[in-house]
């Protein structure tokens, strides 16, 4: 039992020090990001989230405490998660192949007032990658949450929030926190 009571005292050990190896990095992303010619989140027209398996899952729950509410009680948010419609998502992925689920959706969905944000454990995934550049060629303002290099996105977009980690459970327990 003394193994079992340990390794679960490493884990969240660890959990504690990569989230407070990120929120150094994450206030230097914000702070950093005054440079940046629009403030991204003030003037959103609308916040879109996308990623891949937990990453969908994550983007899919920040989607929803924004419209709805998260601690206190305020308006609504516009946003929404590119991952929730599966008559979407097939049919994309069966029309023009899995790479451009997102992209395609982009295309009909984002402009130059919205912010779109990318979470992406590795920051590599072609459909995530490709997503992101139709998003930038549409004029959007540019977000990822990603692992410890922020991999293809890093040079993609106007604010990387990376976490330093490779272990995709830390990262994701880093971004559904400093997103909520």
């Amino acid at each position: 039992m003394a193994s079992y009571t340990e390794e679960i005292r490493r884990q969240l050990a660890e959990s504690a020090r990569v989230k407070q190896a990120f929120s150094t990095r994450w206030s230097l992303a914000w702070l950093n990001s005054r440079s940046v010619p629009r403030p991204p989140f003030a003037a959103a027209a609308k916040l879109v989230f996308f990623g891949n398996g937990g990453s969908a899952a994550d983007a899919q729950h920040l989607a929803a405490e924004l419209v709805v509410r998260l601690r206190t009680e305020r308006p609504g948010l516009p946003a929404l998660a590119l991952t929730t419609n599966t008559s979407v998502l097939t049919a994309a992925g069966n029309d023009y192949g899995f790479e451009r689920i997102f992209s395609r959706q982009m295309e009909s969905l984002v402009g130059p007032h919205d912010v779109v944000v990318a979470l992406s454990t590795s920051g590599t995934s072609p459909n995530i990658v490709r997503g992101m550049e139709t998003a930038r060629g549409r004029g959007s303002f540019l977000v990822a949450l990603t692992g410890e290099t922020g991999g293809a996105l890093a040079s993609k977009v106007d604010i990387l929030l990376d976490v330093p980690s490779r272990d995709p459970q830390r990262i994701q327990e880093s971004h559904i926190t400093s997103a909520t």
